[in-house]
């Protein structure tokens, strides 16, 4: 029996991006394609196989623990950007200024699909969702570079809306215009989850 669902829902690839030094600025160079190799995108700051551990581990592993790296996509939707740029008062929201490395257009609340959904091209290329990316304070900095006094606005308005990170389950070519087919798990939502979550 397949794990995984191939469904309807499809996008497309608005936006490729790569940032190339994080300890300088977080904003992302727009690219026309990638090549998704199993350590992500090569120059790019989030790329590898493996990753220091961050803050939002650290109930996990002490804070720069060496751990399998699946942050090496940082994805988010057009449709969620639009809704953000609204809240923030702004006409747009680049994808350079929250580091993007991928923009999609056509799944609908995009940054909740189920962990371990996939994401896959025409040509087969596919990326593993790992969760929900939270977002930061990082953006507000870049976003004033561009838009200034509004940066700070940035966090709270994209709760719930940062998009999702993700790694490299098999290698290819993704292409600004591809379009991404959307693989779920055949799992039902576990019946425990409140609990865990101490709701």
């Amino acid at each position: 029996m397949p794990a995984l669902i191939p469904t309807d829902f499809t996008a497309t690839i608005t936006w490729l991006g790569r940032v190339d030094d994080r300890a300088s600025s977080l904003r992302a160079s727009g690219l026309s394609e990638v090549m998704a190799t199993y350590a992500g995108v090569d120059g790019e700051e989030h790329a590898g196989l493996t990753r220091p551990s961050c803050s939002r581990v650290v109930a996990q592993y002490p804070k720069g623990t060496e751990i399998r790296n699946v942050r090496q996509f940082s994805v988010l939707s057009s449709e969620e950007l639009a809704a953000i740029a609204q809240d923030m008062g702004v006409e747009r929201l680049d994808p350079a200024w929250v580091g993007a490395s991928l923009v999609l257009e056509g799944i609908p609340d995009f940054t909740h699909v189920p962990p371990s959904s996939r994401l896959q091209s025409a040509e087969g290329t596919t990326l593993v969702v790992d969760m929900e990316n939270r977002p930061c304070h990082l953006p507000a900095k870049v976003i004033d570079e561009d838009a200034p006094g509004f940066g700070k606005a940035f966090k709270t308005a994209a709760q719930g809306r940062r998009g999702i990170t993700a790694w490299v389950e098999r290698e290819g070519i993704l292409r600004v215009g591809d379009v991404m087919r959307l693989h779920i798990p055949d799992q039902p939502v576990w019946p425990h989850l409140a609990a865990a979550r101490g709701a």
